[in-house]
């Protein structure tokens, strides 16, 4: 018994030291410990950089001048959880928002306690900041209390400002950007003189006209017997 123990003890334990040897000799073949990196990694693949960007849509003040300010009820109503709108309305978690257009930004609702980034913002609530507020609170003023992260569309905002312009009035809007067209006198982008329609076609017959059987103005051009045109000066 003593002897067979023996025997698979020894079996096991020549195993196990061929094992830990193949496992260096390979470690050291192969470099396991140390990898070697290629020199140009591959699977790179190229692409064609994208020339400009997205498509901005219209300015502010064409979106504000074709506002709707019954659209704009319906998106804020996603606004009604957090803020009131009428007048005398009380704040909750959010500031009533009465006559907010033109106000302090941060200062406009007395009794509310606002956020210390909002707070320190200043200036007033004007469209175009209004816009950058709906557009995205967090970076507008980084460390605000409100959580909504933003209207992604320009023509909802412009319809939300719209509506909220209705209660308690709002300052002169941003007049549409208007496309600059060229001074008197200048040709517009891609205008300019062209080839004269018909023109080469009236050359061609003029010239068909002069058949060989017609005769030659004088002090002009002749034809010598050789074939070369010979001009009179």
């Amino acid at each position: 018994m003593d002897d067979r123990f023996n025997t698979a003890a020894g079996w096991v334990l020549a195993a196990g030291i061929v094992a830990l040897g193949s496992s260096i000799v390979s470690g050291m073949y192969f470099h396991a410990d140390s990898a070697e990196h290629p020199e140009e990694p591959g699977y790179f693949i190229e692409g064609a950089a994208e020339e400009g960007g997205a498509d901005a849509g219209p300015d502010l003040g064409t979106l504000l001048a074709s506002a709707d300010a019954a659209a704009g009820e319906k998106v804020f109503a996603k606004c009604t959880a957090c803020h009131t709108i009428d007048q005398g309305g009380a704040n909750g978690i959010g500031p009533n928002l009465y006559g907010v257009m033109g106000k302090p930004i941060g200062g406009h609702a007395a009794g509310f306690a606002y956020s210390s980034a909002l707070a320190s913002k200043g200036g007033s609530w004007t469209w175009e900041a209004m816009d950058e507020w709906l557009t995205s609170p967090r970076a507008f003023a980084n460390g605000t209390k409100m959580s909504f992260a933003g209207l992604g569309k320009a023509e909802d905002r412009a319809n939300v400002m719209e509506f909220m312009s209705t209660y308690g009035g709002a300052p002169a809007k941003p007049a549409p950007v208007v496309a600059e067209e060229p001074a008197e006198g200048e040709d517009a982008p891609g205008a300019g003189a062209g080839p004269v329609e018909g023109a080469e076609a009236g050359a061609m017959e003029s010239a068909g006209s002069m058949g060989a059987d017609q005769p030659v103005p004088a002090g002009n051009a002749a034809t010598n017997n050789d074939g070369a045109t010979k001009v009179d000066e």
